[in-house]
């Protein structure tokens, strides 16, 4: 998988999770060594829980959200912030309606004054209020180094004061093209024409509209006018009218010269209890607010409240903008509506919005947000839940890996990275792959650069070799190619994935890999490999599809020139990459399904070769053996009904090797499946070349009676073609040799029709096997008749013909598909096999 470490800086750093590529084992095809092509594979037995789980709620433990942290805070500092405002209001009317209203004339000249002055201040306060708020929410996103409403935003370096009075100089027009080459992305663009070549500065993207974070209100000043500034300067004229309101309200109410009240004047009996009413309110409305500044500064600079956060939501350093920008829409939400409203928000929600914002940089906050959470395990279930149940947001993401432009590479990234997680989820990738397009969408992030010379060769290698994965095509590639991973596991993704044209070009493109790649050994392995390592998987799922879709794809597949050929280079300098091998072997195994692939793997040049490479190295190591195992299976099945295969097989000269891998415990199996498909399809045509398979007899004889079904299975199917070869005498040789008799053998058959009286799922070819044997026992030695029928046969054979089902009609399944229909039905087997007991009965008698 793909990871995102935030330890550096803006983007942070992609790093890929190759660790998988260390063992020796595939995890993709351990579910593989029980089930085989030589048995029905039932599709819930292969079912894995951890890529099936629906849109459903989960089961685990919730996990608190770090963000209802920031809108807990933003509730207190909103029930702060609406008191001091009701406070202040009822403080305006008090003053107009009581004091200014009905004691203007009598009030002294100072209290009329500083009532004038601190009504003047709290309207600029409120109005600063109401705006600042919409300021510093069009400034979020562009301020990446300080706090909110921390007073280290009103620090400025030398530079930039120095940058600014050069720009209080310079005409609005040369701002909006310097404002092109640095926040090009946050606007609408359009292709230029060709006559903006002359000019290096109008060769950039048209700019058609504005971003507010960035608007000069005048054509001069440009740096003071900026949204962030505005918002700095309506903060600090906040605290300067609050504390100046404090100082008045104090003043007043400390010396309490209100004036005097002369003896029986009842027009001002009243005037020092209004006044101080007044000043008690302009005084508790400013500390309130005083209180809710110092609060959030507290909670800001000193707690760092955003900072943890954001270390809790793992967005790195980039994503205190993301924090920031969700604090000011939680806050705002509180201010403009009920103080509850911003309890409602949560982080993934407040992604997906952005994420279908006009405004690139929302979108980019917004695509970072949704990719940290799903990739972070303690959000990763309830972010895919949310983002599963919105079709639209993920049409938005199939529709943003089409961009190409550069500066969007983060977002493509992203959204990529998003998919590879959402396309884990069977349910969510159906609807990954419904979406309009998708396919070709996922297919724009595989790109190569393979050429049929060698130099293109070489810089194509070259560049993969020293790109970052930040900047280069291959992040995009391991992306791609893990995302259609991922969705080869539902059946219907893989016919989609076949009918996008160009698409399994591309996936074969990147099963290629040179001799000296092959070769290489290195601490870590190299990102090609995992390249080719993920197209194998996908290839690997495509061609071992069921169905007719299946049956389309390997032909499609087989059909591509490359694919074959890459898989042979494999198979033959590969010796330091067993789960490539082994990934390759799968891939030949599965193609054999369909009878013209199987002809084309035979008639690549070293490819049945190559195979027996792998099935006969004794020098493989122990963890890796499975890779001689599938190389075993791959080979019978390519020896399946093809007598071209045979021959060429047969020409290889490995038959004397075969018989010895019969004693092998790891190859015994898969030799004896191949001997027989030998013997089977091409024993007439080359009589003497296979005769040297007499010499398996003994050990074939004295394997029928293990205990291992698999083992006996295959045993007992191959006794019958290898008796076959044996005159009467040179078959009561082997019977000695082998150390068993002919009765003991007969005995062991019967108990074997006893045992499996219904057809087993795991043997199914055992029956018929048994039956093949016994009707060849009994043909080659006439005396065999009487011992079967005393043991019982006749009666089993009759309990064959009520249990016979389609399940032994077949050599091979695809799935719970039986493929290669055996040409002898069992039911003329066993009537074959009742004729013989019935004529030695007659003869008998």
């Amino acid at each position: 998988m793909v990871e995102h470490n935030n330890s550096g800086e803006g983007e942070g750093s992609i790093h890929l999770q190759i660790d998988e590529l260390l063992h020796p084992r595939l995890k993709e095809t351990s579910s593989t060594t029980i089930n085989t092509v030589f048995e029905p594979q039932n599709s819930t037995e292969k079912t894995d829980s951890s890529t099936t789980a629906s849109i459903g709620p989960p089961t685990a433990q919730p996990v608190p959200a770090p963000e209802k942290k920031l809108t807990l805070f933003a509730l207190r500092l909103a029930v702060l912030e609406k008191t001091a405002t009701g406070l202040g209001t009822l403080g305006f009317i008090w003053a107009t309606v009581v004091l200014l209203g009905g004691f203007a004339i009598v009030l002294d000249k100072t209290d009329f004054w500083f009532i004038t002055i601190i009504l003047l201040i709290e309207g600029t306060r409120i109005f600063s209020r109401s705006h600042e708020l919409e300021w510093q929410h069009q400034a979020t996103w562009s301020i990446t180094d300080a706090g909110i409403n921390s007073f280290r935003e009103l620090r400025i370096s030398s530079s930039a004061v120095i940058h600014s009075i050069r720009a209080f100089f310079r005409p609005v027009q040369k701002l909006a093209v310097r404002k092109q080459s640095q926040r090009s992305r946050d606007m609408t663009r359009t292709n230029g024409n060709s006559e903006s070549s002359r000019n290096s500065d109008l060769q950039r993207k048209i700019v058609r509209t504005w971003t507010s974070s960035e608007v000069p209100l005048l054509p001069y000043a440009q740096w003071i006018f900026r949204a962030k500034h505005i918002s700095k300067l309506l903060y600090w004229l906040q605290l300067l009218s609050a504390s100046s309101c404090v100082a008045l309200s104090l003043v007043k109410l400390v010396k309490h010269n209100y004036g005097e009240v002369a003896k029986g004047d009842t027009d001002k009996r009243n005037r020092q209890s209004a006044l101080i009413i007044f000043y008690s309110l302009a005084l508790a409305e400013a500390l309130l607010f005083l209180m809710e500044k110092a609060y959030g500064e507290i909670m800001i600079s000193y707690c760092k409240l955003l900072e943890e956060v954001n270390k809790e939501c793992d967005l790195g350093p980039s994503g205190l903008v993301s924090v920031r920008r969700f604090f000011y829409d939680a806050y705002s939400r509180c201010i403009d509506g009920s103080i509850f409203d911003g309890l409602k928000m949560d982080m993934v929600t407040f992604g997906i919005d952005l994420l279908g914002s006009n405004s690139p940089d929302e979108k980019l906050i917004g695509a970072r947000i949704l990719r940290q959470f799903s990739m972070n395990h303690r959000y990763s279930d309830d972010t895919l839940q949310k983002i599963g149940l919105n079709i639209a947001v993920i049409e938005r993401l199939v529709e943003i890996l089409n961009w190409t432009d550069h500066e969007e590479e983060e977002i493509r990234r992203s959204a990529a990275q998003i998919l590879s997680k959402l396309a884990g989820k069977n349910q969510n990738s159906i609807r990954v792959a419904g979406v309009p397009g998708a396919m070709e969408s996922i297919s724009s992030l595989l790109q190569t650069c393979r050429s049929s010379s060698g130099a293109a060769d070489e810089i194509s290698e070259n560049r993969i070799i020293s790109d970052h994965p930040n900047d280069g095509f291959l992040t995009f590639n391991h992306l791609g190619l893990l995302i259609l991973k991922k969705l080869a596991r539902v059946h219907d993704n893989c016919g989609k994935i076949g009918n996008t044209r160009g698409l399994l070009p591309k996936i074969i493109d990147f099963t290629h890999a040179d001799e000296r790649l092959l070769k290489e050994v290195t601490d870590m392995p190299h990102d090609q490999i995992l390249t080719l390592k993920r197209s194998l998987q996908l290839v690997k799922r495509l061609a071992s599809t069921i169905g007719n879709t299946g049956k389309n794809l390997r032909r499609n597949l087989s059909e591509i020139v490359f694919t074959i050929s890459n898989i042979r280079d494999i198979l033959r300098y590969g010796e330091k990459h067993p789960m490539l091998q082994q990934l390759g072997i799968e891939i030949l195994t599965s193609l054999a399904l369909e009878a013209d692939a199987t002809e084309r793997v035979g008639g690549t040049g070293g490819v049945l070769k190559e195979l027996f490479n792998i099935f006969f190295n004794k020098g493989m190591l122990e963890n890796n053996k499975q890779v001689r195992t599938k190389a075993g299976e791959a080979l019978a099945m390519l020896v399946l009904e093809s007598k071209n295969n045979c021959l060429r097989i047969l020409k290889l000269g490995v038959l004397e090797n075969l018989v010895e891998a019969l004693e092998v415990q790891l190859l015994r199996v898969n030799a004896a499946r191949i001997l027989r498909n030998l013997c089977t399809y091409n024993g007439s045509n080359c009589f003497h070349q296979l005769k040297g398979i007499t010499n398996a007899a003994p050990t074939v004889l004295r394997a029928i009676t293990s205990d291992e079904h698999k083992l006996q299975e295959a045993m007992v199917g191959l006794a019958a073609p290898v008796l076959t070869f044996l005159s009467p005498e040179e078959s009561n040789l082997m019977f000695k040799k082998a150390g068993i008799t002919e009765g003991e053998v007969a005995n062991e058959i019967v108990q074997i029709l006893k045992k499996y009286r219904h057809p087993p799922i795991k043997v199914p070819r055992i029956r018929r096997f048994s039956i093949e044997l016994a009707i060849c026992m009994m043909r080659d030695k006439p005396e065999n008749v009487r011992v079967f029928r005393d043991l019982g046969m006749e009666k089993e054979l009759d309990f064959v013909l009520e249990t016979t089902v389609e399940l032994e009609s077949f050599n091979i399944f695809s799935g719970t598909v039986g493929m290669s229909r055996h040409s002898t039905t069992i039911h003329s087997l066993v009537e074959t096999a009742l004729g013989l007991l019935t004529e030695g009965s007659n003869d008998a008698a």
